[in-house]
């Protein structure tokens, strides 16, 4: 009777410990502190008493004999299943487990766990290789998102929160095929309250719209597109200074400039003309007027006449 009701324990136990629950016992207050592993493109957290790693844009951490992962330091966590851990997670050192489980124990603490001892002959013969790698072929780590240590305590985000700051503090993309699997799914899930709260959103959302920006994000990154416009309506757009554009000074007529000499010429011409003109009006009134002309030596005719006609009252008087 007793092992029927502990066999019974055991599967509700185990009932209930599905993927969905993903409650991890510990709670990080700020942004921990992260040392890469030497020769390893992945981080540590040498002050913590979790293992707790950093690799290719997400947190790890292995808690109670299972992965999580999150793009938070301080979760919410997602369950990663051993077929989908990333192969240079698995391949850490022993010595940089803070807390290892007790099968630990006894391995050599410069190579990697024995997961397969642990997980069985299926996972490692679906894994096959995992241990064996060119260290020297080994990527960069990923940038670390230290954007993250401005929000802590009562200031870390949650939900679409997490997602927005991500997308604008954090452009980095996972280069691994089975971090990516992980990465994606989280922001969605975060981004979109539906998926937690019976689909509700997701169901008011236009499918078409969802498509339409998928296919915009994953296309590459080109300039703005410039739509030609009509002719007749580009002219019409035109401004008026070049709608009425005068014509080029080299087409109207200019006056030809003349020589300084010519010039000269022209004035003393029309000064001497204008010098004559007024002598010969002069002459011509003079000659008109009576008594005013003059003999052939220059005298005046009126001033003999008068001359002459004194002389002769002179004779008279003295007759």
């Amino acid at each position: 009777m007793r092992v029927r009701i502990l066999m019974l324990l055991m599967l509700l136990s185990v009932a209930t410990s599905t993927p969905a629950q993903v409650s991890i016992s510990f709670n990080l207050s700020l942004f921990p502190e992260l040392v890469q592993v030497p020769g390893h493109p992945v981080y540590y957290a040498p002050r913590q008493a979790h293992n707790y790693f950093f690799y290719d844009g997400l947190y790890w951490v292995f808690d109670n004999d299972e992965w999580y992962s999150s793009s938070w330091y301080n979760g919410p966590w997602w369950r990663a299943a051993p077929e989908y851990v990333p192969a240079y997670i698995l391949r850490v050192p022993v010595r940089y487990y803070r807390r290892p489980p007790g099968y630990f124990q006894g391995w050599q603490r410069a190579a990697p766990p024995r997961w397969g001892d642990r997980w069985g002959r299926d996972w490692e013969q679906r894994r096959s290789g995992w241990d064996k790698w060119d260290r020297r072929a080994a990527p960069k780590p990923a940038p670390l998102p230290v954007y993250q240590r401005k929000y802590a305590g009562d200031r870390y985000p949650r939900g679409e929160q997490q997602s927005t700051l991500t997308n604008r503090n954090y452009r980095y993309q996972p280069r691994d095929a089975l971090v990516r699997e992980h990465f994606q799914p989280q922001n969605q899930r975060a981004a979109t309250p539906g998926i937690r709260q019976g689909n509700q959103e997701s169901q008011r959302r236009d499918p078409g719209k969802d498509a339409r920006d998928n296919a915009q994000r994953q296309a590459p990154a080109r300039g703005p597109v410039r739509q030609e416009e009509p002719p007749v309506q580009r002219q019409q757009q035109q401004p008026a200074t070049q709608r009425e554009q005068p014509k080029p000074a080299a087409q109207q007529p200019r006056p030809q400039p003349q020589a300084a000499p010519q010039r000269e010429q022209q004035m003393q011409k029309s000064q001497g003309n204008d010098s004559e003109s007024r002598s010969r009006g002069g002459a011509r009134q003079q000659d008109s007027e009576p008594g005013k002309g003059r003999d052939s030596q220059g005298r005046d005719k009126g001033s003999d006449k008068g001359r002459d006609k004194g002389e002769e009252r002179g004779r008279d008087s003295n007759k």
